[in-house]
């Protein structure tokens, strides 16, 4: 499935089938947690908070294709990623995005 941050698929013709989209809260662990803790007084990069969100986004994007795939889509276009805290210590990952069903000629 072609998945894209673009519009609209260039010089092809298809039907748009509607929005889409995957969500997942994910929570951080106490180890994680005490580490960032650890960090904010030295500076740096946050390694386990980087690495938990890109498995979130990943299992967003994961839900969006299987949720176009049962409208039978072709593509996903307009691809768009949001986050916001839920509560203390959980963050909400979103993907979404136009399913479309390409056309043949």
């Amino acid at each position: 499935m072609k998945l894209l941050s673009i519009e609209y698929i260039p010089d092809t013709k298809y039907e748009a089938l509607g929005m889409v989209k995957g969500t997942i809260v994910q929570t951080k662990n106490i180890g994680r947690d005490f580490m960032a803790g650890i960090k904010t007084l030295v500076g740096g990069e946050i390694v386990g908070y980087t690495e938990m969100l890109n498995e979130a986004r990943q299992i967003a994007v994961k839900r969006m294709v299987d949720e176009a795939k049962e409208l039978g889509a072709d593509a996903v276009i307009g691809i768009k990623y949001g986050s916001s805290q839920v509560m203390s210590g959980a963050a909400e990952v979103i993907a979404y995005g136009t399913a479309v069903k390409i056309l043949k000629d």
